[in-house]
């Protein structure tokens, strides 16, 4: 049975920390799902943007999908899909493989997101 992929994005702006919570959960028994942490909401929301969203939601479930076919469904230039599809390759959202088909690897996908003042009132 293939287990299936589930990743945390997180926003810790000290990455040792990230990286001790990473480094627990892989010594942790069986498959605790993968985590992606970024230092602020604003790297976050930098990176992946809406239009990047719609790609990994477009993929999701889907199985192995040419850039092309991605594109079409997704209602967008061919061009800017690949742009996009590099960088979320490069953050670890999608995959590519030998033929350069894209999937999403994670069934779930959960953003653990924080917001708070330092100057509000405890």
């Amino acid at each position: 049975m293939t287990t299936r992929r589930m990743l945390t994005i997180t926003m810790t702006p000290d990455w040792r920390t990230a990286l001790r919570r990473a480094g627990k959960a892989g010594q942790a028994e069986g498959y605790q799902g993968e985590t992606l942490n970024f230092e602020s909401p604003g790297a976050f929301f930098g990176r992946l943007t809406a239009r990047r969203w719609a790609l990994v939601t477009v993929l999701q479930g889907q199985g192995t999908m040419a850039v092309r076919e991605l594109a079409r469904r997704a209602g967008r230039d061919i061009k800017r899909v690949h742009e996009d599809v590099q960088v979320l390759t490069e953050l670890g959202l999608v995959e590519r493989d030998d033929t350069g088909g894209v999937v999403c690897p994670f069934a779930d996908v959960h953003i653990d997101m924080h917001v708070h003042s330092e100057n509000a009132a405890a």
